[in-house]
């Protein structure tokens, strides 16, 4: 494992987390390229996306089969715009690159909203902190370590 799999990796059994890191012989930046990898809907992959809300980061995990709505989240979160981040503010937030945003990991615990769609799938996968490695979990186990709000991320 490289050295950021292994303090992911690290970073998930501190959290409790029992399921392992598994890398992958090439990039998985996208729900569509990670759900190929490992054989399951696109709609069981949490994609860890950052956006910026009140000038700080905010983490929204994603169904991979749905679009964030970020007025209806803003709505939801009674705060100012949310726009996608920059490549550089993600790393900057998670210290992990765009493609690779792991839901945990991150320098300083970022506000978080929990796709509740997730919740359809015993099984969904989270980045590891690489564009390489994911990781097994659940919607509960998401919200539990990321202190989440579970909820709608689409229009409902």
């Amino acid at each position: 494992m490289s050295n950021a799999t292994d303090t992911f990796a690290a970073c998930l059994r501190g959290l409790d987390v029992p399921g392992q890191v598994v890398e992958f012989g090439t990039e998985v930046p996208t729900a569509a390229a990670a759900a190929e990898q490992l054989g399951c809907e696109v709609g069981a992959i949490a994609n860890s996306l950052v956006f910026t809300c009140d000038d700080e980061p905010l983490l929204i995990i994603a169904s991979g089969a749905h679009r964030v709505d970020t007025k209806h989240v803003a709505r939801l979160l009674g705060s100012g715009r949310i726009r996608r981040a920059t490549p550089e503010f993600v790393q900057d937030a998670t210290g992990q690159p765009v493609g690779g945003v792991g839901p945990v990991g991150h320098p300083q615990p970022i506000r978080t909203v929990v796709d509740r769609m997730l919740a359809d799938h015993p099984v969904v996968w989270a980045g590891a902190g690489t564009k390489h490695a994911m990781f097994p979990t659940t919607f509960d186990e998401l919200v539990r370590i990321t202190g989440g709000l579970p909820s709608e991320v689409e229009t409902p």
